[in-house]
């Protein structure tokens, strides 16, 4: 049986198709791991992926893919996997989300899957009914096919999850351990917005016992302000399960109450709506 907690990318014996239930869609989110040797290219400190590696993924096989996205969307809707392996609360289908074991726009092959997600969809009448995510880094939105499949997931209706957890070049770089300044997130970030709908996902805790300061607050508004009213939101969460990196000692959670007192301050300074899972 399946558990908020069991975020397997095997957990259905699949090689790119996993279910997890998802603490924020409210369900089932059937999962898309195109990153299968957990390889990304950032080194998030909080991530949650073991063996984590640095560089992108092996060729998709995307008739593979297709195969056993069909094939669970087809146990899911008329077989006994909700019965067999879902709590009763939880029995639903909530979206399709390229997310896993790494950055899944780094896959060559990423347009491509897109259009298989579509095509798989299209066939069972779900286009356009069940949302398709694609949770993110952002870091490879100048490229042209990663645009390409951005814009057929926004013809979906789909989101995107952008990554911003944190806003100066010096932070980006112990958080995530990437270059990154806030003229290039923002840019990638205004790419993004314009070909689908777009959400900030920022997690946001402690390090050596010390939460972000005011500094890195007011940085983090400042990069958002002048691309408000292009973003859908932020969703702000916190650490929910272990980071499997070797700076998991260095973190901390935050309680629930600072949580909101940053999400107010994100409201008041850029006018963003903010949904906060503790």
């Amino acid at each position: 049986m399946l558990t908020i907690e069991d975020h397997r990318r095997d957990s259905a014996g699949l090689r790119y198709v996993y279910p997890v239930i998802s603490r924020r869609a409210g369900g089932v989110s059937v999962g898309i791991n195109l990153n299968v040797n957990n390889a990304c290219n950032w080194a998030c400190v909080y991530c949650q992926v073991d063996n984590l590696t640095r560089g992108g993924p092996p060729p998709i096989d995307l008739p593979l893919l297709e195969s056993e996205l069909a094939g669970f969307l087809d146990d899911a809707l008329h077989g006994d996997f909700m019965r067999r392996d879902v709590p009763e609360g939880a029995r639903r289908l909530m979206d399709v989300a390229f997310s896993g074991n790494g950055e899944p726009t780094s896959a060559a092959e990423f347009p491509e899957a897109v259009r298989v997600v579509q095509r798989v969809l299209q066939q069972h009448g779900l286009a356009g009914k069940l949302p398709v995510r694609l949770i993110t880094n952002g870091s490879l939105l100048h490229r042209a096919g990663v645009q390409d499949g951005i814009a057929v997931l926004g013809e979906l209706n789909g989101e995107v999850w952008f990554k911003i957890d944190r806003a100066t070049p010096a932070e980006v770089e112990v958080i995530n351990g990437v270059p990154m300044d806030a003229g290039k997130i923002r840019g990638n970030l205004r790419r993004c917005a314009a070909l689908a709908t777009t959400w900030i996902q920022t997690c946001w805790f402690a390090l050596d016992g010390g939460a972000p300061d005011a500094a890195a607050r007011d940085a983090y508004c400042a990069l958002l302000e002048p691309v408000a009213a292009s973003l859908a939101g932020v969703h702000l969460y916190g650490l929910a399960r272990p980071s499997l990196q070797p700076a998991a000692p260095r973190l901390q959670r935050l309680g629930e109450a600072e949580l909101d007192g940053f999400a107010a301050e994100i409201r008041k300074k850029t006018g963003i709506r903010v949904a906060v899972s503790p």
